[in-house]
């Protein structure tokens, strides 16, 4: 180590090297020449001293020069003499005589001046001149950028790992411990600290006084936004309030589900009136028109079957209370999710026929309960297989004894019915991998007449559409059937349970954390993800994200003027650009892709639309036409709960005003300031927002090593899922059809099940002593774009020559890894991720991403120039035989 450490040159010495230790000087009378040099040497030098002095040095410095010149023209002309000559003169081993005179001036300070003259005859032999034997050594880049950037990678490495073996612990081990995940985050890695280092940029630009500009466009926007914030800021407020205007909301969901919209301000009916009539459709439209899901779900997106740039009505089935469909046969946590939907349907109800609030000044009482509100249930002695018919009052001073055995029955009706919505619903699998499976393009009159239950009419009257819809795309024909026979089954106050459910798990988060309904909400957040109990995050980065979330292309236009300056959206265009064509130039040498497949992919790889940083269309460049796009969205400062619900109606609007028209090629389904990518099948789109076009996955200035390692993957990611197991079937115009040949596509059906099997054997910790198994089927999409990493090596490498030599592949200080590792580490730092295992449990059952830790080994896996990079040996574990390697490109 003492080799690299600094030390100080020569030319910093301070001090004399020799000092007086008195003041009277020696005698020079008596003193010989060389005593009289000596004492000249020692003496203090006045200024004239010093001028002769360096003009005798200047002097000497030619002399010398003129010698070596004289000298080595000699030489030259003795050897090129001797070969004319026939002789050797000159050569290797032979003498060539010189003679140099040499003349020295001696000045003394007073003012004589001596003057010697020599002659010096030398016999030089002359030696070979060497050849180098090694390349000559790289540049190292010592800018602050690359100093940081090492400084970030030798603390994120775990040497004590062997990158053949376990490349993610090496490449994240030291990141790990640094990092310990939050107490109030169930999962924390490189794209959450990334994003809420972005969140700090907009806190800024929220909580500054400044106006940018002098535009009252930019005024007016900047304005909403700052009292978004601060009404989301203002928890005095949101303690204030408590749970009043969830109960509103809930009210007059009620009234409508019940017949009431006419008589909103009255009184609600008796839950034991039978002779009351129900509105269904009127009530999921009112639910949906806030973003609520509820029994189905429309989207509006292009008729991939015939037209994807036409838009049309996709009809699907419902997201459920828990995450995914497995949770319904895990009976510990069905009982807590049944506590907590009784939990939520005591705190928001109270007696049920409350009468309408007109104020939200009006403060509604809450019981000081202690945080957080368990054990559950709240009774002693009700067994858990009954219906909640037990005579026992515990609740003395809550609700009555009936209503709370009431609120039991229904909260466990409530489970069952969604226990069955979710064996209805289609395996996520299917749902996300096969869209051939889920295009099922009908005339509107089959969904209506199976799905008798709803009067579409009015449904879609509600969120006024420009066109009528005369067809619909179902995902799934046996759920409308399913649901049909459900809603059959089903009572009215089970299904008005339901909805109040949906609408109070989706609101209540926007509550005071003082409330029993946020607090409830709350404890089923913890037991699904992990995080402690009663740890609550930064308050101001919560909000931002809301910030985000309502009003992301308002909050992006400023967020890009702080962070995406210079030639960022050029050189992360040339990343993406340059590894589009490392993909068609593979295309040819693929064995399992014929020649006439490799031309269409060659086509579609040329038609995908590229698109970075921000978006640039009439709604959102500039400052007039955002605060244009934003103008029906109306933001108080002290009403957090509506401000949510009036952005999320906004944009439901906003989307079905798109039903009927031609796809606007320019929008953005991410917000600038997005730590994430995304491509679009039916638009053949790439998208990369400047928020992840940020350290640890890009900057201008890096290296071309680490660029194309880290967001190069992410580009070659996305550009990979075009050719995935889902995105391979949408052609160059994004249109559902099969393309390739059916040689080819068996070929890559082989390749798809060797990846599917390969990461199916993959495990993780289920927390208790037990493992789970990725899900190979429903990540093999996302596993395959990973193994687009290979194209961004490739593209590296085909610029390397040309990067160089514009001083773009400078070696990086104090690392001791070649360009080709430092790649590779490149690539997994940016995936390093603690977990807590509920989180990760959740994600295996719902994300179509596999962990963090496969997605760097697994896929390194199947790159054989990892190996070679890191010179593993033939039996490591990350060096497997070609044979057992998923190949695709």
């Amino acid at each position: 180590m003492a080799d690299r450490l600094a030390r100080p040159s020569t030319d910093q010495e301070s001090a004399p090297l020799l000092q007086e230790t008195d003041g009277v000087r020696p005698r020079e009378t008596d003193a010989s020449f060389g005593d009289r040099v000596g004492g000249i040497a020692q003496e203090p030098l006045t200024p004239l001293t010093k001028v002769l002095l360096i003009l005798a040095l200047a002097l000497l410095l030619l002399s010398s020069i003129f010698v070596g010149l004289f000298a080595g023209v000699q030489h030259k002309l003795n050897v090129e003499k001797g070969r004319h000559e026939g002789g050797g003169g000159g050569g290797p081993g032979e003498t060539v005589t010189v003679t140099t005179t040499t003349t020295s001036i001696a000045t003394s300070t007073e003012k004589t001046t001596a003057t010697s003259t020599s002659v010096k005859t030398t016999t030089w032999v002359p030696v070979p001149v060497p050849v180098p034997t090694t390349p000559p050594k790289e540049e190292t880049c010592l800018t602050p950028e690359c100093i940081v950037l090492s400084a970030s990678i030798f603390t994120s490495l775990d040497t004590s790992q062997d990158p053949c073996e376990n490349f993610y612990d090496f490449a994240n081990g030291g990141w790990l411990r640094a990092n310990p995940l939050p107490a109030d985050k169930g999962s924390f890695g490189n794209f959450e600290a990334l994003a809420q280092q972005n969140k700090q940029v907009l806190q800024r630009i929220l909580e500054s006084k400044e106006f940018p500009s002098s535009s009252n466009y930019d005024e007016i926007i900047l304005r909403k936004l700052r009292d978004f914030y601060s009404s989301c800021l203002n928890e005095n407020r949101l303690d204030e309030i408590g749970a009043l205007p969830l109960r509103e909301f809930i009210q007059t969901l009620k009234k409508i589900y019940w017949n009431e919209a006419d008589n909103i301000s009255g009184s609600s009916k008796n839950l034991d009136d039978d002779k009351k009539s129900t509105d269904l459709t009127a009530a999921l439209a009112y639910l949906h028109s806030q973003g609520i899901d509820a029994l189905f779900s429309f989207d509006i997106e292009g008729d991939v079957g015939v037209d994807p740039n036409q838009m049309v009505l996709w009809f699907s089935q419902s997201s459920l209370g828990l995450p995914s469909k497995e949770y319904y046969s895990e009976k510990s946590l069905l009982e807590v999710y049944q506590a907590v939907i009784e939990r939520l349907l005591l705190t928001i109800s109270d007696e049920h026929n409350v009468p309408h609030l007109e104020s939200t000044s009006v403060v509604m009482n809450e019981d000081s309960s202690v945080w957080p509100p368990w054990p559950w249930p709240p009774w002693d002695g009700d067994d858990d297989g009954d219906d909640g018919d037990n005579d026992h009052d515990h609740d003395k001073d809550g609700p009555s004894t009936n209503r709370t055995r009431r609120v039991h029955k229904l909260a466990k009706s409530v489970v069952r019915l969604e226990r069955k919505l979710a064996e209805a619903s289609l395996d996520l699998d299917i749902l996300y991998q096969d869209p051939v499976a889920t295009y099922n393009p009908v005339p509107l009159s089959n969904l209506t007449d199976t799905l008798s239950h709803i009067h579409f009419p009015t449904y879609f009257s509600t969120f006024t559409p420009r066109a009528f819809p005369e067809k619909v795309i179902i995902t799934s024909p046996a759920y409308v059937e399913s649901l049909a026979t459900i809603l059959d089954h089903v009572s009215p106050d089970v299904l008005e349970a339901y909805l109040v459910v949906r609408a109070t798990l989706a609101l209540s988060p926007h509550l005071g954390m003082g409330t029993k309904a946020w607090q409830a909400q709350r404890t089923l957040q913890e037991i699904l993800t992990g995080i402690k109990k009663g740890a609550i995050g930064d308050r101001a980065e919560y909000c931002v994200s809301k910030v985000e979330e309502s009003l992301g292309f308002a909050a992006g236009r400023y967020f890009v003027n702080e962070t995406f300056a210079g030639e960022s959206r050029k050189k992360g265009t040339k990343v993406i650009t340059d590894i589009v064509k490392s993909f068609k130039a593979s295309l040819p040498a693929i064995e399992w892709m014929d020649r006439e497949s490799a031309e269409a992919a060659a086509e579609k790889a040329d038609a995908i639309r590229v698109k970075v940083g921000f978006p640039k269309s009439p709604d959102t460049e500039d400052a007039a036409s955002i605060a244009k796009y934003y103008d029906n969205l109306k933001v108080k400062k002290g009403d957090f709960f509506n401000n949510v619900i009036n952005a999320v109606k906004s944009d439901q609007f906003k989307k079905w005003l798109r039903l009927g028209r031609r796809r606007d090629q320019a929008t953005w389904e991410m917000y600038p300031s997005m730590v994430n990518a995304y491509f679009n099948p039916p638009a053949n789109e790439i998208v990369f927002p400047a928020g992840i076009l940020q350290p640890p996955f890009f900057e201008q200035s890096w290296p071309s090593y680490i660029s194309y390692g880290a967001f190069g993957h992410v580009a070659a990611h996305e550009l990979t899922h075009a050719f995935d197991s889902a995105g391979r079937l949408y052609n160059q115009a994004g249109r559902l059809k099969e393309w390739w040949t059916n040689s080819t596509s068996a070929g890559f059906q082989i390749k798809q099940d060797c990846i599917v099997k390969q990461f199916s054997d993959y495990t993780i910790d289920d927390g208790k002593g037990g493992k789970i198994h990725v899900n190979g089927n429903l990540t093999s999409g996302e596993n395959i774009g990973d193994t687009g990493l290979i194209q961004a090596y490739r593209a590296w490498k085909v610029q390397y020559s040309t990067s160089r030599a514009a001083g773009k592949e400078k070696l990086l200080p104090g690392l001791h890894y070649t360009k080709e590792q430092l790649f590779f580490i490149s690539f997994a730092r940016i995936w390093a991720r603690s977990m807590k295992p509920a989180t990760a449990i959740q994600r295996i059952r719902s994300d179509p991403h596999s962990p963090s830790r496969y997605r760097v080994d697994g896929t390194v896996f199947n790159i054989p120039e990892f190996a070679e990079a890191f010179k593993c040996s033939k039996k490591a574990k990350l060096n497997p035989h070609m044979g057992d390697r998923c190949l695709f490109w």
